[in-house]
């Protein structure tokens, strides 16, 4: 393969491979429905984002006259149709499996979507006064002109679209047509009167059956539910922003009236009335998807979070203690005794929460410095920060104001902190903050001495339940201080900083990888043992690929383990049969970001907030944090091994481009994510019946205040 071309895949057409593999766990009979239903909502919503950035993009490429070639040699026409054309099967699959399977399973079992054709008397009377006293009177229906600007519409939420007979004397080659746009309203899934089970109908059927009473007087000849999907990819003149909390607002606001990129209409539209929104949309044929079913699955996570079917649900795993945090015993105490890896979500995210809330309320704690990307709705972890501020300590928060659709909950949090009187930065020009750290500096006896945490994963005590990430605590005093140098690059005017362990993007991290992987390859060229493994969420960058090619051409073991886009084509004579790439979807979401060299014996370990792509180690300020601990270090290694194992839900990428999904032996089956699981278990177990008794006495009241 000497044209550079053939060496990498599509970014895009890889992505689109790994929400097949999300699909194909939908499509799994042996998973319990509500689950697969899961996995269908996951796929739709994937979707959505992937038009709204990618698709979205590629559309400004085309509309600029851009003729540019990615890696793999396709310019941004040739890109949208192959989208197009892989889409359209993905969501024909999608479609077949809810309609097919899933569908009817979940009526079997109890949880019924009610057709308008088949409501019993009882329903139809309950639905007809539920749409007169809170449909009719909060919906509003919209004329679509002919010419002028369409009716702006919150996007990508639904619509029925409502054609109507011409009125007398009206040329009928004008179609007329409205729209009822849902906006906001927050019924989708109507309750109704049962027997027994539970029966639910869609609003857009329920608006559908009673769509007459929006037009008094008129013919309506068709209705149908549509969805546009606009694209989110604007970006913010940073340079020009005087006020950047202001600016992201108005970019909040421009990106509700960005170009269309999509079109999700009913299979069962005329063409007549398609063809009339496409024009409308300024779409082409290319960008309109027809759904044989309920547009949105996407919106199903409200199902599969109903009570009462828990025999449709896989089997809980909650998250376990950690056996090396005592809860008895202060987060400080126990960080100055050891390093503490927690491995999420089967380790719970408690101590982070924890270790950020001593500090908060701790007298001795004098200042918190801490990275904020994504938080949950009603974050702890803030509400700990502005606590801390409120308490007098010196708390410095950077919030990334540019998290793509975060950022109106990071603009709310930002005003928040600072009216608790925590000084706030808003991110670096130019960059994005998505390294994950906190650092508590703490007057003790012997001085001042900081601790730290390090995440590959956000500071979401939510999302570490759904997530596969770790975390590392420690007050280390070199990563400590390195940590501080890093914030103190982002908060300051300072230049980047020389450190002495720890590695950022977008100033060394790049270079140490590069350095990592030609180590390996300069230690076999030598006769020497060499192995490299890696568990990533993407790999795309051109010179840490070309970099993996080599260390194979040298023979050197390369293994990886990427959840999502891989632009690597493993496997290929000459080039990279020494690289094996595997992909795992399983329950949780792989997120964490693991790399193991061997290094001549001298084994080094990282975890990372940084993916292998341009944009992380170009444009985001990351970090790469070594392992050195030994238990935390061989932890990390065995975690490897484990996710390499696994042989039920792992996916082996082909030179072509396209997975292959391993077959489970009937002896020796390995579930990497239930096998972590069960370790945690039996870690926590082991832990209690090792830990001593302690007796705790009742004290009188006031005693211990």
């Amino acid at each position: 393969m000497s044209d550079d071309k053939q060496l990498f895949l599509n970014r895009e057409l890889s992505w689109l491979e790994f929400n097949d593999r999300v699909l194909g766990e939908a499509r799994d009979a042996s998973l319990p429905l509500l689950e697969r239903l899961k996995f269908l909502a996951i796929v739709s919503s994937n979707l959505d984002e992937f038009f709204k950035v990618r698709v979205g993009g590629l559309h400004m490429l085309v509309a600029r006259g851009s003729t540019r070639t990615d890696p793999s040699g396709l310019d941004p026409t040739v890109q949208l149709r192959e989208i197009g054309r892989r889409v359209r099967r993905m969501v024909e699959d999608q479609m077949n499996c809810y309609r097919d399977e899933v569908e009817p399973g979940l009526a079997e079992a109890g949880l019924r979507r009610a057709l308008p054709e088949k409501l019993s008397e009882k329903q139809l009377a309950f639905v007809r006064e539920l749409f007169e006293s809170e449909i009719l009177p909060v919906l509003t229906p919209l004329r679509v002109p002919h010419d002028g600007e369409f009716p702006f519409l919150l996007h990508p939420s639904l619509n029925v679209g409502v054609r109507l007979k011409a009125a007398a004397g009206e040329d009928p080659a004008l179609l007329r047509v409205a729209m009822i746009p849902f906006g906001a309203y927050p019924l989708r899934f109507i309750t109704l009167p049962s027997d027994g089970g539970y029966d639910y109908i869609l609003l857009e059927d329920l608006v559908r059956m009673f769509v007459d009473r929006f037009f008094t007087g008129e013919t309506v000849v068709e209705t149908v539910p549509f969805r546009v999907t606009r694209n989110a990819d604007v970006s913010l003149q940073e340079d020009q922003a005087a006020d950047l909390l202001s600016e992201m607002e108005d970019l909040l606001e421009e990106r509700k009236e960005s170009d269309a990129v999509r079109l999700e209409i009913g299979n069962e539209s005329s063409a007549l009335l398609e063809h009339f929104l496409r024009e409308r949309l300024s779409l082409s044929d290319d960008d309109v998807y027809r759904i044989a079913g309920p547009l949105d699955l996407a919106a199903h996570w409200e199902l599969v979070s109903l009570s009462g079917f828990e025999t449709l649900h896989v089997e809980s795993w909650p998250p376990q203690p950690s056996p090396d945090v005592d809860p008895t015993v202060s987060m400080f105490e126990v960080l100055a005794e050891r390093d503490v890896l927690l491995s999420h979500p089967f380790e719970s995210f408690d101590p982070v929460v924890r270790f950020i809330e001593e500090a908060a309320n701790d007298p001795d704690v004098l200042s918190i410095k801490q990275t904020l990307y994504r938080t949950s709705r009603n974050s702890p972890i803030v509400a700990a920060l502005m606590r801390a501020a409120k308490n007098g300590k010196y708390v410095t928060a950077v919030v990334e104001l540019k998290a793509r659709f975060d950022e109106a909950r990071n603009i709310v949090w930002a005003r928040n902190l600072e009216h608790a009187g925590a000084q706030v930065i808003y991110g670096v020009k130019g960059l994005k903050v998505h390294a994950k750290v906190c650092i508590v500096t703490r007057r003790e006896p012997q001085g001042i001495r900081r601790y730290v945490h390090f995440g590959t994963g956000n500071y979401n005590e939510v999302t570490s339940r759904l997530y596969c990430d770790v975390s590392l605590l420690t007050c280390d005093p070199e990563l400590a201080a390195d940590a501080t140098s890093f914030l103190y690059a982002i908060t300051g005017y300072s230049q980047p900083f020389t450190y002495n362990r720890l590695d950022a993007a977008p100033t060394t991290l790049r270079s140490k990888i590069l350095e990592l992987i030609d180590g390996e390859t300069e230690r076999k060229i030598q006769g020497q043992r060499a192995e490299i493994s890696c568990k990533l969420n993407s790999l795309v960058d051109s010179e840490i690929i070309k970099a993996l090619y080599r260390a194979s051409q040298a023979g050197v073991k390369v293994r990886l383990n990427v959840r999502g886009i891989c632009c690597l084509r493993p496997g290929v004579p000459g080039l990279s049969e020494n690289i094996e790439v595997v992909s795992i979807v399983d329950r949780f979401l792989e997120h964490a970001r693991i790399l193991h060299f061997h290094h001549g014996g001298d084994e080094r370990v990282f975890i990372s907030s940084a993916d292998w792509m341009p944009r992380n180690l170009d444009r985001r300020l990351e970090l790469l944090i070594p392992v050195t601990h030994p238990g935390c270090r061989d932890r990390l290694i065995e975690m490897l091994k484990i996710y390499f194992r696994d042989n039920v839900k792992t996916h082996v990428l082909k030179p072509d481009g396209t997975y292959r999904r391993l077959k489970p032996k009937k002896r020796g089956s390995v579930r990497s994510q239930e096998v972590l699981y069960h370790q945690a278990v039996d870690a926590g177990q082991r832990a209690a019946q090792t830990s001593p008794t302690v007796f705790v006495p009742h004290l009188a009241h006031g005693a211990d205040d």
